[in-house]
């Protein structure tokens, strides 16, 4: 075994090449791109109830508009990006989706809020979790395969 570094050539890949061919394999894996696609709905989601929060909104209006002004291009990003279909037939369901993770939020929001969390940490809190729901509801109600696409 030699500690002398190589130079890569054209038949040994660099790191950075070796990085590349990693972050393209990870993100053929559906839900690594619901992940990574998730971030960045989530930056503005989260971005926008914190900022209503500090407008003065209480946490329930804040987290309805949150939801509701994200949806539009979460429904677009996520059936485009992660599930290769962004049919506009879709959307009413992927609506249904969101009604229902946004009343467990929501459920979920009111029980910490309770336990003593502020508002911002509760939501923090619950992201996981709520993003999971959102996949799996996604996943099987609105982005499933039809018998005719099979």
């Amino acid at each position: 075994m030699s500690f002398v570094a190589r130079k890569p050539t054209s038949e040994t890949p660099g790191f950075v090449e070796k990085a590349v061919a990693g972050l393209r394999a990870l993100l053929e894996r559906r839900f690594a791109r619901f992940l990574v696609v998730g971030v960045f709905n989530t930056i503005f989601g989260y971005g926008l109830f914190y900022a209503l929060l500090a407008a003065g909104f209480a946490p329930t209006p804040a987290l309805a508009v949150a939801t509701a002004a994200g949806v539009g291009f979460n429904f677009f990003t996520t059936g485009r990006v992660v599930f290769a279909n962004s049919d506009a037939t879709r959307l009413w369901r992927f609506v249904s989706v969101y009604g229902v993770v946004f009343l467990v939020n929501d459920f979920l929001l009111e029980r910490a809020l309770y336990l003593g969390l502020t508002p911002a940490a509760a939501q923090a809190v619950l992201l996981l979790p709520c993003v999971a729901l959102s996949y799996a509801l996604n996943r099987t109600l609105v982005f499933a395969a039809r018998k005719a696409e099979s």
